[in-house]
């Protein structure tokens, strides 16, 4: 008897490790999964955002993979850019270094939304002044103004849903 119970504790002391770390295993595989689509979401999203407002890019509808319906509603710098707003309306860019740094999250498998604090900044902007509106930009704004103006430094709380299996952002509040 008392080797038959040894036996059992042995067994059923081992299946429990082998469980939890199984579990572990299955949690950490999860969190990296949702953390590296988390990121490929907001990189990629913000970036052809800053492109439609800066007019390189006239893809909105791209948009739409990154971005709910109500978050490009709702952002105010695309609906400038959409009226004819935009302070880059005079400018031909023809490239950007975008860049996005991300405070730490953290999400569990079962979750379907996160927010994520980001600094969106864009350090250099490729482009001049359109041949037609030279002129008139330079009186207007000074010599200085032959270059487009700085992308403003923004600092923004992101929340994210995931629906159909796919993380998109669902709005944007500016922090600062």
């Amino acid at each position: 008897m008392r080797f038959l119970r040894r036996t059992i504790w042995y067994f059923a002391s081992r299946l429990l490790l082998i469980c939890l770390l199984l579990g572990l295993g299955i949690s950490v595989f999860y969190y990296a999964m949702n953390l590296t689509n988390i990121q490929v979401v907001l990189k990629d999203g913000m970036a052809a955002r800053a492109k439609v407002i800066m007019g390189i890019s006239e893809d909105r509808e791209a948009l739409r993979k990154f971005f709910q319906n109500t978050a490009l509603s709702g952002d105010p710098d695309l609906r400038a850019e959409e009226l004819g707003n935009s302070p880059y309306e005079d400018y031909n860019v023809r490239g950007l270094d975008h860049r996005l740094e991300m405070d730490f999250f953290w999400t569990w498998p079962w979750d379907s939304s996160v927010r994520v604090n980001v600094t969106e900044s864009v350090p250099r902007i490729d482009g001049r002044v359109k041949g037609l509106k030279a002129d008139e930009v330079i009186a207007r704004d000074g010599p200085g103004a032959v270059y487009p103006p700085a992308w403003p430094e923004g600092r923004y709380r992101v929340q994210l849903t995931k629906e159909a299996g796919q993380w998109k952002i669902r709005s944007m509040t500016a922090i600062r």
